[in-house]
């Protein structure tokens, strides 16, 4: 189950359902389930001081993303700054609603197992996050 929530924000995320529907599929797409994915967006200064507490990292990000996988099950906890998504679309020139879905995503990816460390990873991941857009899409 997927669960929505706010924190030094008030963006609300619209079409949830459709939300949650392509999540699922991108799991199944991974041979995997859905378990608790708890989606928490928040301010650049709250996942500062996420990022600071959990993981000793000074610095601002779009997405941090806590695994409590089981086996084949995706449970964690994705937080996720609407004020660096927003930066974000604006930098790379594209809508604010595709670029909060490829962080989405891309959370979702690491829990599957799926990492950005190297440029291989990277190469890798960007591959699969427009694979898995473009399946949204196709579910809109």
């Amino acid at each position: 189950m997927v669960r929505y929530y706010c924190e030094d924000t008030s963006f609300e995320l619209k079409g949830r359902a459709l939300n949650n529907r392509w999540l699922r599929e991108v799991a199944a797409s991974e041979l995997r389930k859905l378990g608790d994915i708890n989606i928490i967006f928040c301010s650049d200064n709250y996942i500062l001081d996420v990022n600071m507490k959990y993981i000793q990292h000074d610095y601002f990000t779009d997405i941090i993303t806590f695994d409590y996988c089981e086996k084949d099950v995706l449970s964690g906890d994705l937080f996720i700054s609407v004020d660096s998504v927003r930066e974000n679309a604006l930098y790379y020139g594209t809508e604010f609603e595709d670029e909060l879905n490829r962080v989405m995503v891309h959370g979702i990816l690491h829990l599957i197992g799926y990492d950005d460390h190297t440029e291989d990873e990277v190469k890798t991941m960007r591959s699969k996050e427009d694979c898995y857009l473009k399946l949204r899409k196709g579910l809109a």
